[in-house]
Formats: structure tokens, C-alpha cells, sequence
């Protein structure tokens, strides 16, 4: 990711699915980070996905269209 790039974020859950949707992501080439995964692992009961506290996963501006057709196609064959 660049420095002069925007971040944006792509999916917020529990640290468990926010691992797994990085992974996901960075198996298709897109780089991807953790935001607030701290608050996932301290306090669990307190992480609501999507809601407060939740562990976001963030993508470049330039990747996010990609990277939330990934996550719902993902979603879809679940």
C-alpha cells in the first residue's frame, strides 16, 4: 500500500473474520490491514460485527471496488 494513497475500509466483523477476509484478499493479490484488531483480541464479547469495536479490514481507495466483489462473491458461495 502507499503512504499517498486513501484507506478504506471493506469489512468490519470479529477478529476471526477479519483474519480470514485479509487472507482472502491478499490470496488475490490485494494488499490488506487490520484496523483496531486489538480490541477484538482484549475484549471479544465487545466486538459487534460491522458495529462498535469491530475489527475493520482496509484496502486502497484503488482496490475497493475489487476487493467488496471478492468479499460478496466469498459470501455468496458460503
Amino acid at each position: 500500500m502507499s503512504l499517498a494513497e486513501e484507506l478504506v475500509i471493506v469489512h468490519a466483523g470479529n477478529s476471526i473474520e477479519a483474519g480470514f477476509v485479509k487472507s482472502l484478499l491478499e490470496e488475490y493479490g490485494i494488499a490488506a490491514r487490520l484496523r483496531d484488531e486489538m480490541m477484538g483480541t482484549i475484549a471479544p464479547w465487545y466486538v459487534a460485527p460491522g458495529g462498535v469495536g469491530a475489527v475493520k479490514v482496509i484496502v486502497v481507495r484503488s482496490d475497493y471496488e475489487r476487493a467488496k466483489a471478492i468479499i460478496a462473491e466469498f459470501l455468496e458461495t458460503d
